[in-house]
């Protein structure tokens, strides 16, 4: 996959879900339950435990449908790891030049994090693909939409805070797509085995999304 088919993917879906859990299969069963929602780019956080493991273990059982990325990036050596364990893009919390680099050398989606305008552009400039805000939590859409005024060019996935209530607004603000973990899925939605309640969270954010676009 090109890295141009990986953001058509991105942002046809719209919405990147960001999964933390205790075992490939816990994984497995919550990634299946989501894309059955429509979905399909799922980014596996170095915070699991083994996490290049799942990461093989779900890129292999899912193939192509399911988008599968990895998070919480904080090193060259660790995203170099992830992509040759299957991860089709690379995020981080931050912005650091080696992770840019190695995953651009590797035709990989990189999307780093950043907050201020200054940091914004810096990670642009550095080579991201899109740029991760984070965390957006504390300032809304409203922010989104005062950073796209002077940087057009450069697209947002904001992270944090964001749910099936507000994500249409984060659309409408200019984000490309937006980083949702817990109000998708939850480890208590995990360890109670309630795959129909992921499937339904995911069919609601992806409505919401798509009502926009």
């Amino acid at each position: 996959m090109t890295k141009l088919d990986q953001m058509k993917r991105i942002e046809k879906c719209g919405i990147v879900a960001i999964i933390r859990a205790n075992s490939s299969n816990e994984l497995f069963e919550a990634a299946v339950a989501i894309e059955t929602g429509g979905v399909d780019v799922i980014e596996i956080t170095m915070t699991t435990p083994n996490a290049l493991q799942v990461i093989s273990d779900v890129s292999d059982r899912l193939g192509d449908s399911v988008l599968i990325g990895v998070g919480s990036v904080l090193d060259a050596e660790t995203a170099r790891a992830a992509m040759l364990a299957g991860a089709e893009f690379v995020v981080s919390p931050v912005t650091k030049p080696d992770i840019i680099e190695i995953c651009n050398r590797y035709g990989k989606v990189v999307i780093p994090g950043a907050f201020t305008p200054t940091e914004i552009l810096r990670a642009w400039e550095t080579g991201a693909d899109y740029v991760k805000v984070f965390p957006s939590s504390g300032v809304g859409p409203s922010y989104i939409k005062d950073i796209k005024a002077p940087l057009p060019q450069i697209p947002l996935i904001p992270t944090g805070g964001i749910n099936a209530e507000n994500a249409a607004e984060f659309i409408k603000a200019g984000a490309a797509a937006l980083g949702i973990g817990s109000s998708l899925v939850s480890q208590d939605l995990i360890d109670s085995g309630d795959f129909t309640t992921l499937t339904d969270r995911a069919k609601n954010l992806v409505t919401a999304v798509k009502s926009t676009k």
